[in-house]
């Protein structure tokens, strides 16, 4: 049986279109069926013409299941990775990046990797990850009327510039704070490093079962991150007080209009999203080349040798207040004595 790849690409960049076609290619002469949606293929028609009309493409959906794919290629950034975990979310399909973009936190690979990429899927050289998700659901006046999901974060923010959105916040049933502030942000640990982290939120390793709510500009002495159980329910609701309306985004893709009243309740979604991994690149490591930190003087852990040459010295139990006052003292007057 041909064995099938999802590529899906930014196709509105000239060095993602150019990807694409050179990963069709590649996947094709490797005895694999490349698979892509009808408007990529559209697209890439248009942009190159005859080099990539040659290339067997077989059309997502109509042609192909895509649940039938054994992963998807995402030439691109982190926004194409997030476009590609909702196009898929219900076919289980793990995901490959390639990073096209800037930071590319969720990307496995960059641009100048882009053979090696193909070659990995080629011979099934990865392991899947599997992300925490958000569940989101909204309420106003005791009716249920939006749900939506996220890998990132939800954000619930002011729709009007010139004014605070008075919110608050609650976890697990019970009421935490009530601000004014420019919105709150519900993330996942994946998404602590985007638009939480520019919020001031923590970094949380991906592999730490959590979820984080971050407010924005709040108006309020306690406005601090919060770092919760990842079974924990997060919940804001929009005041009435001002009638302001608020806005709710679903990894910046997904937008709902948030009349006063509303609630948002966050969980952790049933559903995880699926990340193809080649490289077992610490966290910090990933942390450091993505953000460029400096490192200059670290001298890293001692070798095993060199542990297993501890010295015999023991540190000795800490000494009690009045014994440290009355070792000051005697220090005093034998010092005192020989002047």
């Amino acid at each position: 049986m041909t064995r099938e790849v999802l590529i899906l690409a930014h196709t509105g960049r000239r060095d993602a279109v150019d990807a694409a076609v050179t990963v069709a290619a590649k996947l094709h002469q490797a005895g694999l069926r490349p698979v892509m949606l009808e408007r990529d293929i559209a697209d890439l028609k248009t942009s190159v013409g005859a080099a990539f009309e040659e290339i067997p493409v077989a059309v997502a959906e109509r042609e192909v299941p895509t649940s039938r794919c054994e992963v998807g290629m995402v030439l691109g950034g982190d926004g194409s990775i997030l476009r590609a975990a909702d196009l898929v979310r219900s076919a289980e399909l793990p995901l490959m990046g390639v990073n096209l973009g800037h930071v590319g936190f969720l990307a496995e690979s960059e641009r100048t990797q882009l053979d090696e990429s193909v070659q990995w899927v080629v011979e099934q050289n990865y392991t899947v990850e599997q992300r925490m998700a958000l569940d989101v659901q909204v309420w106003h006046a005791q009716q249920h009327i939006g749900s939506s999901w996220a890998l990132n974060e939800a954000s619930i923010e002011k729709a009007v510039r010139e004014r605070m959105v008075e919110l608050v916040i609650e976890i697990d049933g019970a009421p935490v704070s009530t601000f004014g502030c420019d919105g709150v942000v519900m993330a996942t640990p994946t998404g602590s490093t985007a638009y939480a982290f520019s919020a001031g939120g923590p970094v949380v390793w991906p592999e730490v079962q959590a979820l984080v709510m971050v407010p924005i500009s709040a108006h309020a002495l306690f406005a601090r991150p919060l770092v919760v159980d990842p079974d924990s329910i997060m919940a804001v609701e929009v005041l009435q007080r001002d009638e302001e309306e608020g806005v709710l985004w679903c990894d910046g893709r997904r937008m709902m209009t948030l009349p006063p009243g509303s609630r948002v309740e966050v969980t952790r979604s049933d559903t995880p999203v699926l990340l193809a991994r080649v490289h077992q690149t610490p966290f910090s490591q990933r942390l450091v080349d993505k953000f460029n930190l400096p490192t200059t003087g670290w001298r890293g852990p001692l070798e095993k040798g060199a542990r297993d040459r501890r010295g015999s010295v023991e540190m000795k139990p800490s000494e009690s207040l009045e014994q440290a006052a009355s070792a000051t003292e005697s220090s005093s007057a034998v010092q005192d004595g020989q002047q």
